[in-house]
């Protein structure tokens, strides 16, 4: 393992995390010093000494080991999440440490929940810097660090490698360092229309860039109490949910679309998949809000179904209703595309429609196989075969993200809360869907929660955003180094 590679690509992520820090800065004198300007000074002051360290005193050196490349990764959204809470800290009010704790990695994650009952009271400053780290998260602190490396670094390659599952690869037909710029340019595209689109529509310039920050992130920080429903406008509602859903969408497919001038892309089985669980699971809930007369019009109870299937499906966690008043069958299936989510290749957490995807063909299969066992089949999606050996690893990701929900709900229960917050804000936090149900849905906050437990959601967080395995790598070579130092210590005493 080496310290000096690892402090200077941590120390990357840490320079980003500053500039945004500083743009915050901006945002507070233009508004005439709001009470957030020493906060956001002194911890921009913090992180970019805390960034630049490493460069100065640490050789440049581009041999990186595979455990070197996910210690990278690991710290430097960790190192994010610590730095990025000092403006909270700093600013005080009812940011305690895991209240700003929670609201950090939330942010950097892209989950989108909150501890806050009144985020109006937040000065405009902080509140930018809020959805910065939704901006930062979606795209992600470690594509931030590979967009600054040259393209013939061998760093590059291998950090792209880790940092990009080959389920999230699958659908960019480019090299890995080829893919961060694909990812980039979509992302940056969605970022700039949804604030024009938002503006355009009748949000102020502030709002706008801050609810365009979040939306393509697939993240849920607004700068309103009551989320998309406080603009009253149904244009903003379908804004909302256009852009929930395209940026759950794998990017290549957009990057394609644009490229090829052609909606050929577009026919992808796992896109074709992921719509028609959105479209199904929008007309049950809207149905049932309508039958059991949450919502007075059908127009209503449309606007409702498709927008909170949105937001859920997408991980986005906008919202314009509350969901605590809804009937059990609606809660259900928000759990549900809430596990499911979005495309691999996108912003969304979840375990990913892709898998999903497979995970049913292969039920299907093996279905084929009890009725007629000498029938040969495999498992096709769209023109490509795929063997057992190819197909179980991502059966394999369902049962740990599932068994995960267990374990995290067990400890939840355990740490003091009910067993609804319990379940609901497990998968909302494994997921990274920010929202979950009753008093911690779309019209509460997190701050009810016992401290422990709001911890575990963060851990929860963090495992969904990098997709276990490489947190898992991460905690396993970090033992085995501190195993070593005990027996080498033994051994001299």
């Amino acid at each position: 393992m080496n310290l000096k590679v690892i402090s200077r690509n941590v120390g990357f992520a840490l320079l980003v995390s500053a500039l945004f820090m500083f743009l915050s800065v901006i945002v507070s004198l233009k508004n005439g010093h709001d009470s957030a300007l020493a906060a956001l000074l002194i911890s921009f002051t913090i992180t970019f000494i805390a960034g630049a360290f490493p460069f100065i005193f640490v050789r440049h050196n581009e041999v990186i080991t595979l455990k070197d490349g996910y210690l990278i990764i690991f710290l430097s959204w960790m190192l994010s999440f610590i730095f990025g809470m000092l403006p909270y800290l700093l600013w005080g009010g009812p940011f305690t440490v895991i209240n700003a704790w929670f609201e950090s990695v939330s942010g950097f994650t892209t989950t989108g929940s909150s501890i806050l009952e009144n985020i109006e009271a937040l000065p405009d400053s902080l509140l930018f810097w809020r959805s910065s780290t939704h901006f930062i998260g979606g795209l992600g602190v470690v594509v931030f660090l590979l967009l600054i490396i040259p393209s013939s670094s061998p760093v590059k390659l291998r950090l792209a490698n880790m940092e990009l599952s080959k389920l999230s690869k699958d659908g960019y037909m480019a090299r890995a360092n080829k893919t961060v710029y694909i990812f980039t340019y979509v992302y940056i595209g969605l970022a700039v229309s949804a604030f024009l689109a938002y503006w355009i529509a009748g949000m102020s310039p502030f709002d706008a860039i801050n609810h365009a920050f979040s939306v393509c992130a697939t993240g849920g920080f607004s700068t309103k109490n009551l989320s998309i429903a406080a603009f009253h406008s149904p244009a903003i509602n379908i804004i909302t949910i256009i852009f929930m859903i395209v940026g759950s969408i794998h990017f290549g497919i957009i990057f394609m679309v644009f490229v090829t001038r052609s909606f050929k892309p577009l026919k992808n089985k796992v896109l074709r998949f992921y719509i028609t669980t959105i479209a199904v699971c929008a007309l049950i809930v809207a149905f049932s809000l309508k039958i059991e007369g949450i919502e007075k019009t059908w127009g209503d109870a449309f606007m409702s179904g498709v927008f909170q299937v949105s937001a859920y499906a997408s991980t986005t966690g906008f919202a314009i209703s509350d969901n605590s008043l809804w009937p059990l069958l609606p809660c259900i299936i928000l759990m549900f595309v809430g596990i499911q989510c979005g495309m691999s290749g996108s912003t969304s957490g979840g375990i990913k429609s892709d898998r999903m995807l497979y995970l049913v063909k292969a039920m299907s299969r093996q279905i084929r196989r009890t009725i007629n066992p000498s029938s040969v089949n495999k498992i096709k999606v769209g023109d490509k075969f795929f063997s057992d050996e190819e197909v179980f690893p991502h059966i394999l990701y369902i049962t740990i993200f599932l068994l995960f929900i267990v374990i995290s709900m067990v400890l939840c229960l355990i740490f003091g809360t009910n067993n609804y917050n319990a379940l609901s804000g497990t998968i909302a936090s494994l997921a990274n869907v920010g929202l979950a149900l009753g008093e911690i849905g779309s019209a509460g906050n997190y701050n009810c929660e016992p401290s422990m437990v709001k911890f575990i959601y963060t851990l929860d967080m963090l495992l969904g955003r990098l997709e276990i395995y490489p947190v898992i790598a991460a905690l396993s070579i970090l033992l085995k180094r501190n195993k070593k130092f005990v027996r080498k210590a033994d051994a001299d005493n």
